[in-house]
């Protein structure tokens, strides 16, 4: 990733935040808390992890930036992770969305005082086997551009199913 491509990598997040909200704006709250399977979560749960999972990395980010070859990352069953999808039916739909719409200045905040230098910097996954070194332009486009617009995905495929 270049410098010019982070200003661009910032506005693909923003977008995607965009994209998601305008989605789930009008849904009735019946369908932003219904699972479409067994298996797969539902929009609210999706929104919940977004706005757990974002914050997240920027941290790591903000970390490896200070700190360089601190380790980062976490696995699937990260507990802080996991919290976020589970015991929804406690959480204010609208709450969730204003945290993820938070999000967008959270990432420009975070990423908008990043340069070419800060982004070349490798640091090692706690994973190491699986990931190895890393720059922070890896966890900038895999864990965050990309996550977020996995999830918009996610939302489009739930409403086909739920619809």
């Amino acid at each position: 990733m270049t410098f010019q491509n982070i200003e661009k990598s910032i506005q693909s997040i923003q977008l995607s935040i965009d994209h998601i909200l305008e989605t789930t704006e009008n849904l009735p709250e019946e369908t932003v808390r219904c699972n479409p399977t067994e298996d797969e979560w539902s929009i609210l749960q999706i929104l919940s992890h977004l706005a757990e999972a974002i914050p997240y990395w920027l941290g790591e980010v903000k970390t490896v930036v200070s700190i360089p070859g601190s380790k980062w990352g976490r696995g699937l069953q990260d507990p802080a992770r996991l919290a976020a999808v589970t015991d929804t039916e406690r959480l204010s739909v609208d709450e969730v969305k204003k945290q993820v719409e938070e999000l967008k200045g959270k990432v420009k905040g975070v990423l908008g005082k990043l340069d070419q230098e800060t982004l070349s910097k490798e640091s090692p996954h706690r994973n190491f086997a699986k990931f190895g070194n890393k720059p922070v332009s890896y966890i900038v486009d895999h864990f965050i551009d990309e996550h977020v617009s996995g999830h918009y995905g996610q939302i489009q495929r739930n409403l086909s199913k739920i619809k």
